[in-house]
């Protein structure tokens, strides 16, 4: 579904350390809706050393959405806002997995607004893979265990390459 869409490109920033099917399942929602959709990946301080470093994350990424014609992937260091503005995208895309995501989430959103003047869409995850997060699997990998079905095929493999899971 193309053209005649409200917002012709949306942000969807995250650490995506790793990315997994959940976000993947997003990607593909909001691809349906919007003409491009802009995946960016950054590394935040707050969530510890990363599994993957960016550069690896943004080509699993690009890996894992090579099938969708209208996502392009990058990183960033900046705020969401000023990348959002740059890459000329009218609004933040951020998805829900459970209630308990919503009330950040939101505080996230307004403060961008308050910033920025850009709107955040929120969609939940109305899938299997709502139980699905990566600081679990960031854990079930260093760990040992197994993720393959939880993640894209790119990432399964540069994990197990990586950590030999």
């Amino acid at each position: 579904m193309s053209g005649g869409n409200l917002l012709a490109k949306v942000l969807y920033p995250g650490s995506f350390d790793p990315f997994h099917n959940g976000h993947l399942e997003l990607v593909e929602t909001v691809a349906d809706l919007f003409d491009e959709v802009v995946v960016a990946a950054w590394h935040s301080p707050q969530k510890g050393e990363p599994l993957l470093a960016l550069p690896e994350r943004i080509d699993v990424i690009a890996e894992s959405v090579a099938g969708i014609d209208n996502v392009e992937v990058t990183s960033f260091s900046t705020l969401v806002v000023e990348l959002a503005t740059a890459v000329g995208a009218h609004m933040i895309i951020r998805g829900l997995r459970a209630p308990s995501d919503f009330e950040s989430e939101m505080a996230q959103a307004q403060m961008n607004l308050a910033i920025s003047g850009v709107h955040t869409l929120f969609v939940p995850s109305a899938s299997a893979n709502s139980y699905i997060a990566s600081k679990y699997i960031r854990e079930i990998v260093r760990l040992g265990g197994d993720v393959g079905t939880m993640v894209p095929e790119a990432v399964a493999k540069r994990l197990h390459e990586k950590y030999r899971t």
